[in-house]
């Protein structure tokens, strides 16, 4: 039991939470790549000494920090952590050994006070090119070598292996746009060192011990929480299932499905009747698969207020069978693997549905559509990545969010200005709420959106992976199905239609229209308030008011 006062443990507790939201804002202010700069794929976090998670960066990308302790456990196994020296820190890519895939890079530093070790200050980020078969995105991957450079769970000092030490220069000579990767793992660095100051802060105002009972308590503050949330669920057994549009090799649907065991306090979750594994780069590595189910039952199951860390994760038991797409055997490829957890994501929705009705809307269009151009030109790479997003479904609270990121992104926008400023082979021509979009019901589903390129140069390449271009976000409770999405290319009078997962060289005067999906609709479309149509309808979200 504790022996510091309630107030201090609140006040700690509280104070290392807003230490991780300000390690996320940090490395997202200090990034050189537009993907981490403005679309904020990135998230911060401490780790007690135990390397249990604490506090996350709550406002940046959940998937990424969702199994923190394992990424972590993968360096720590191989580098105990009473070798550590001052200066240390691990760093893990890899997507078989505690990682998502290559281009998520996450680094761990040690907390140190007084000789003692208090925890981990810990940044990830998606770095927008780390080499590999293609600038970009490479589709054509086969297995995970071809993806990009993999950093293996390792331990490097700071001032002997970076600052153009051995490891920034293995980095360096790998990857197309060194300047916008190595500034981006110097801004997690930063980001790190902002986690470490405010800790040490904490320590030296309220003595170490504190600290760590601080950390232990807000851990048992949120198993609390959640498990009062599982037991709130009728014990049972409940099934789910979604399908990713296709592998991108052929038109056969890939299906994830999902049981869950609810007893007592306590839930299951198996995948056991997912599809097999695929030879394209949708399979999910076992801690993105973990990452995205303890996001998504933590959205689900709790409020806002209850902070997202090891203790939300101790009820719940995840199991997938190896081989499958969710726990996929060495060397599968991994890049795309969001298309798949996202299905995962869908088919708990669909499971927990009947039972929570006032917690569980409709399917939104849920989808990472990765959208990627990119360029040589003289002797140089120039690489913009952004993610898409679409329409919230609805609920029976009220309508869908239109274009808002997808639950486990939380991504935002590159501002039309920002790719103005910053480069030069395309630019924007239309960026617009996408009408119709949404689908039907007593609340509609949020909208997707339109955005349009011109491309200004020739052999600028365009790749893409995405999902829900066949299978439209699903209604529920009588509301219908969402549009799903597209993506087109107008080459003079010759329109080319993109798979969902496709590439293609571009020419100048190209013109690229990406159209994203929306939410599904909730209840019967009848009982939609007569003046809620009619606003849709003048706001231009509807181009038809009747739903006959």
């Amino acid at each position: 039991m504790s022996s510091t006062d309630p107030a201090s443990l609140a006040i700690i507790s509280q104070s290392l939470l807003a230490a991780a939201r300000e390690m996320g804002t940090k490395l997202c202010r200090s990034a050189y790549s537009s993907i981490v700069r403005e679309v904020k794929d990135a998230s911060a976090g401490i780790l007690d000494a135990e390397g249990r998670a604490v506090a996350q960066s709550d406002h940046l990308t959940p998937m990424l920090v969702g199994a923190l302790s394992h990424t972590l456990r993968a360096c720590t196994d191989l580098y105990p952590v009473a070798d550590l020296q001052e200066g240390d820190f691990y760093i893990n890519s890899h997507p078989y050994a505690g990682g998502h895939h290559a281009n998520d890079i996450f680094i761990f530093m040690p907390i140190w006070h007084e000789g003692g070790l208090i925890g981990f200050s810990a940044s990830v980020a998606h770095h927008v090119d780390i080499g590999g078969g293609a600038v970009g995105i490479n589709n054509s991957a086969t297995d995970y070598y071809q993806e990009g450079l993999v950093l293996p769970p390792a331990r490097y000092n700071l001032a002997r292996d970076w600052n153009a030490g051995p490891l920034q220069q293995l980095i360096r000579a790998n990857v197309r746009v060194p300047d916008q990767t190595l500034g981006d793992l110097n801004a997690q660095f930063a980001a790190s060192s902002i986690g470490i100051r405010r800790v040490g802060e904490l320590c030296a105002k309220y003595g170490a011990g504190a600290v760590v009972d601080a950390m232990a308590d807000f851990i048992a503050y949120s198993e609390r929480r959640m498990r009062s949330a599982i037991a709130a669920i009728p014990d049972g057994i409940y099934h789910g299932e979604d399908w990713v549009d296709d592998d991108g090799r052929s038109d056969k649907p890939l299906v994830v499905k999902v049981t869950l065991r609810v007893e007592g306090s306590s839930l299951e979750v198996d995948y056991a009747g997912t599809c097999d594994q695929v030879v394209s780069n949708l399979n999910s590595p076992w801690c993105s698969t973990l990452s995205a189910t303890y996001a998504c039952l933590k959205t689900v199951l709790t409020d806002a207020d209850v902070p997202f860390n090891e203790g939300a994760l101790a009820p719940v038991t995840i199991r997938a069978p190896l081989g499958t797409l969710l726990n996929p055997r060495p060397p599968a490829p991994v890049r795309a693997r969001m298309e798949a957890v996202y299905r995962a994501y869908d088919s708990i929705l669909k499971a927990l549905a009947p039972v929570l009705p006032d917690r569980v809307g409709a399917c939104g269009f849920d989808t990472s559509f990765s959208f990627a151009l990119s360029r040589l030109h003289d002797g140089r790479y120039q690489v913009h990545q952004e993610v898409y997003y679409g329409g919230y479904g609805a609920s029976a609270k009220g309508d869908g969010c239109d274009s808002v990121a997808s639950p486990l992104s939380n991504c935002t926008n590159v501002p039309v200005e920002a790719l103005d400023l910053t480069c030069s082979y395309f630019r924007v021509i239309e960026y617009a709420l996408r009408p119709d979009s949404g689908g039907d019901g007593q609340f509609r589903g949020g909208l997707g959106f339109r955005r349009r390129y011109e491309i200004l140069d020739d052999d600028v390449r365009l790749s893409i992976y995405a999902d829900h271009f066949r299978f439209a976000a699903s209604g529920m409770s009588g509301g219908r199905d969402a549009a799903t999405a597209s993506c087109t290319v107008q080459r003079g009078s010759e329109r080319i239609e993109l798979r969902s997962k496709d590439e293609r060289l571009l020419r100048r005067g190209d013109i690229v229209t990406v159209e994203t999906g929306g939410g599904g609709g909730f209840g019967d479309p009848a009982a939609r308030d007569p003046a809620a149509r009619r606003r849709d309808a003048d706001l231009g979200y509807v181009t038809v008011t009747a739903t006959a």
